[in-house]
């Protein structure tokens, strides 16, 4: 299975000062390009992109795969050894996920 595009959004309602935060992913024929967007409040949305090019992502787990992954090793009650991942962090850096 391959992830051809994902979404996340994420809104904190502090009192007077709501925070959004959104998350967009989307493969191309090279390689994935990944949009964050953050809204603190009534201030303009900060907006920043970042391309990955597929070679780099062989094997990549976004948040969403990692979710149905999870629930699967729950299931088995085992976790593989040395089982990583390539994933994407909060501040859409490529890094690494181990479970």
């Amino acid at each position: 299975l391959e992830t051809l595009e994902q979404e996340e959004q994420e809104r904190l309602e502090l009192r007077a000062h709501p925070v959004e935060r959104r998350t967009h992913m989307v493969y191309h024929e090279h390689g994935m390009t990944v949009t964050k967007t953050l809204q603190e409040g009534e201030a303009e949305p900060q907006t920043r992109s970042f391309y990955y090019l597929r070679a780099e992502l062989q094997g990549l787990m976004p948040e969403g795969a990692s979710i149905l992954l999870l629930r699967v090793l729950a299931c088995q009650q085992a976790v593989p050894p040395g089982l990583v991942f390539p994933t994407i962090d909060t501040e859409g850096q490529l890094c690494t996920s181990t479970y």
